[in-house]
């Protein structure tokens, strides 16, 4: 065979004809070549028929990229941490926007913006007031976040690798959020509805225990689960929109997709304001079907009000059209650092983490 004693000069000055060799041959020879084969890893090496080793030009690993440290258990951890921390911080907002959602408040109840529904608040019913129901929000923010980004990043990287081999797709990014808030809000929907209705002014329910024993004994236990649909229908474009936005963010101001903080929380926050925007409408009738407002129920004549359709036909007959982006300066200001929080400590626990389990593992 003539590759046999070719050296490594021999492939780097080109497949010259020899001896015995047709021109046919030295073509299918000129193409082997140049495509690689018959090159060794170290760039030229005698019969090798091993193909090209593709060498990036990065050679440091992307922390979300790898196998053995970004575990189904990392996202968890880093997930329920950055839910719990999301939730305590942005709570007082939280508790502005719900009664800002109000139908048809009380006149004392009744705010221009976001500070002075705040200001008003502490100084009419106590510095705490607008913490009220927080425990069982971070009961439920914990395991309901940690199943959502685990579920998120499994299966961005699963729709990706058949969607886009090798790369990141919008869909992929947007599907995967989709079916991550299925699980988020099973696990949220009964936390809601106990702390919109501690929220709203004038509200009876001063415990957590108090709030539960009182809607079940009085609504059963489907009332903790009235406005799934709602929630649902709010959120997964919510979240489509969110991740879409988010990780079309990070390819432009974190292209390596490396621990970035400044851009996890700019690409954060501008996803959870554009999302919030969106979806207001989703979120009053969401508000309305947790809360029951009293004083709505008197133009629904079925009692209660039960599913989306039956929301939204309550909120168009009690304020109109402008009724159903009550509260979207609240949302969208409640959103902003939300998302901003939510994803700058999730990408520092996910991480830290990481980083901790590769040295544990280098070290053994």
């Amino acid at each position: 065979m003539e590759l046999e004693g070719r050296g490594a000069g021999g492939v780097a000055g080109g497949p010259a004809a020899g001896p015995g060799r047709s021109p046919g041959e030295s073509a299918l020879l000129d193409g082997w070549l140049q495509r690689g084969v018959g090159r060794g890893a170290g760039g030229g090496e005698a019969g090798a028929c091993r193909p090209p080793v593709r060498q990036d030009s990065d050679s440091d690993p992307d922390y979300e990229a790898l196998p053995a440290g970004a575990t189904v258990t990392t996202h968890m951890v880093a997930g329920a941490v950055a839910g719990i921390l999301e939730h305590c911080v942005m709570y007082p907002i939280d508790c502005v926007k719900t009664r800002m959602q109000s139908l048809q408040p009380d006149p004392a109840a009744r705010y221009r913006n976001v500070l002075e529904a705040l200001w008003r608040i502490i100084r009419t019913e106590g510095l705490w007031r607008p913490m009220r129901g927080l425990n069982v929000t971070a009961t439920g923010a914990g395991p309901a976040h940690a199943l959502y980004f685990a579920c998120y990043e499994k299966l961005k990287k699963t729709l990706s690798d058949v969607i886009h081999p090798g790369g990141n797709s919008h869909i992929a990014n947007g599907a995967a959020g989709c079916v991550a808030t299925l699980l988020h809000d099973a696990a949220m929907n009964p936390a809601e509805v106990v702390k919109q209705r501690m929220q709203m002014y004038n509200s009876p329910y001063h415990r957590v225990t108090d709030c539960v024993r009182a809607v079940w004994q009085n609504e059963g236990a489907g009332a903790f689960y009235r406005s799934y649909t709602t929630q649902l229908t709010m959120n997964v474009p919510f979240q489509a929109i969110h991740f879409m936005t988010y990780e079309f963010l990070q390819e432009h101001f974190n292209p390596q997709r490396r621990y970035n903080p400044s851009s996890h929380v700019l690409s954060g926050a501008c996803a959870g304001a554009v999302a919030a925007a969106a979806t207001t409408p989703l979120d009053v009738c969401k508000t309305l079907l947790n809360t029951q407002e009293s004083l709505a129920l008197h133009s629904n004549i079925t009692g209660h009000i039960t599913g989306m359709a039956s929301a939204f036909r309550t909120v168009y007959q009690v304020g109109g059209v402008t009724a159903y982006f009550r509260g979207v300066q609240a949302r969208v200001i409640y959103q902003i650092p939300s998302t901003a929080i939510a994803w700058s400590v999730y990408e520092f626990f996910k991480y830290l983490i990481t980083k901790r389990q590769e040295e544990w593992r280098a070290g053994k």
